[in-house]
């Protein structure tokens, strides 16, 4: 082969292996290269717009609630024990923030922090243990966001769309959807009675949460969450929130009085499972309160003597009374100060009497 020709093919062969070279530097993902073109959406779907708008709509007027017993500071991210983190939302223009009764519970100090980082101090105006309610003041009222919009829960039904904004960790302006899973709950408070009619959803909702508004798709309040269901103590898509129309209904009193009575007839009754031991469906009256509405109108408790039953309270107002909730609820929903028609069972005989209500919270 000649010299010439060789020499002029390992030149050739040299120059295809640099041009190689040059392409795979080039395309090293290490090298500088032009960043990627965007790709342009279309619009957002209707229920995308929808959650944005309620979102930007109501979380203004969501705050943190900080509290914190005298020893500590609500207002230092340094504060160790007794200080409680929780969510209210702004209820009016006066300056008051809703909240649940078991974040400020005990609580010397409260703080709040609005949307916008700006933090204040705020005092308790009055609490519903009942209700798992409480309601703050804020000192400097001025500039406030907008009240959430209040809407009803008497019309609320199983399957419609729900959203919560908190503050969950403490993670703030937090929002979750769910649907309303279940009406009609009932749900123990710490003092001992139950909220009926309770909402359960399956928003996420975790601690820090609590005292939050529920929302439904208009973005009106429909609820207060106030409690999750869940071994582990976080969101497992079971949670309650107190309906709205309990809240508008304990709120104006604990503005006006800072507390909210408890409507009562003066009766000591059975628990539910002596109850369901006894095969008896109703309220059983274990023995009146002296001088109460229900000794004045002859209502009986069990004959200790004999251990015989007394009156087992079957309906109130008409409506059938299963247990000791549905009792309470139609005392609330007629008021202090009202009287209602109970019907009475005793022995193998029913009749009905009415029976004044009254404010049981400050004794007879």
């Amino acid at each position: 082969m000649n010299r010439r020709y060789v020499v002029v093919l390992a030149a050739l062969v040299g120059m295809l292996l640099a041009y190689a070279a040059v392409l795979n530097i080039r395309q090293a993902p290490w090298i500088g290269s032009n960043a990627r073109a965007v790709e342009q959406r279309g619009p957002l779907s209707d229920a995308e717009r929808a959650n944005i708008e309620i979102f930007e709509k109501v979380s203004p007027s969501v705050v943190q609630v900080v509290a914190a017993q005298s020893a500590a500071n609500p207002l230092s991210e340094e504060s160790e024990g007794g200080v409680a983190s929780g969510t209210g939302f702004v209820w009016d223009n006066s300056g008051h923030v809703v909240t649940n009764n078991h974040v400020v519970q005990n609580a010397n100090e409260v703080a709040i922090r609005f949307a916008s980082g700006e933090v204040t101090r705020a005092d308790i105006v009055g609490t519903a243990p009942n209700y798992d309610l409480a309601v703050l003041r804020i000192r400097s009222a001025r500039g406030l966001p907008s009240p959430v919009a209040v809407g009803s829960s008497s019309d609320l039904k199983v399957g419609q769309f729900a959203f919560a904004i908190g503050n969950p960790f403490g993670l703030d302006q937090s929002m979750s959807s769910g649907i309303i899973s279940a009406l009609k709950r009932r749900l123990p408070t710490s003092s001992g009675r139950e909220i009926a009619n309770v909402i359960q959803t399956d928003s996420a909702i975790n601690p820090g949460n609590s005292g939050g508004p529920l929302l439904d798709s208009a973005g009106r309040l429909i609820g207060v969450t106030t409690a999750i269901l869940s071994p582990s103590g976080t969101n497992a898509g079971i949670g309650f929130a107190i309906p709205v129309d309990i809240v508008n209904r304990v709120i104006p009193d604990l503005i006006r009085n800072g507390r909210v009575p408890t409507p009562g007839i003066g009766i000591v009754s059975a628990s539910e499972a002596d109850a369901a031991r006894l095969g008896t469906e109703g309220v059983i009256v274990v023995r009146t309160v002296p001088g109460s509405p229900a000794e004045r109108v002859g209502i009986r408790g069990v004959d200790l003597a004999s251990g015989k039953l007394g009156d087992i309270i079957t309906a109130a107002d008409g409506k059938q009374v299963r247990r000791l909730s549905d009792l309470t609820d139609q005392l609330e929903r007629a008021g202090v100060g009202k009287t209602i028609e109970l019907t009475l069972k005793r022995g193998s005989q029913s009749q009905n009497v009415n029976v004044d209500i009254v404010d049981i919270g400050r004794g007879q």
